[in-house]
């Protein structure tokens, strides 16, 4: 076994970055509304900055 080798780890919801929307697909709904922590199971904290993120990406004018 290497010791160079990376292992592929999925993104956490704070380091999503707000140029991928199809990551932010899961927070929000079809007509783009952001779900609330009932439904997407996030921690305060990991919600906060979904919604900092999305709201970004709708002021950066990316669809989501």
């Amino acid at each position: 076994m290497s010791t160079t080798e990376t292992t592929q780890r999925s993104l956490t919801p704070e380091e999503i970055p707000f140029t991928n929307p199809q990551a932010m697909r899961s927070y929000v709904t079809d007509t783009g509304k952001i779900l609330p922590r009932k439904y997407t199971h996030l921690s305060a904290k990991q919600q906060r900055a979904v919604t900092k993120t999305i709201k970004q990406s709708r002021n950066n004018l990316l669809a989501l």
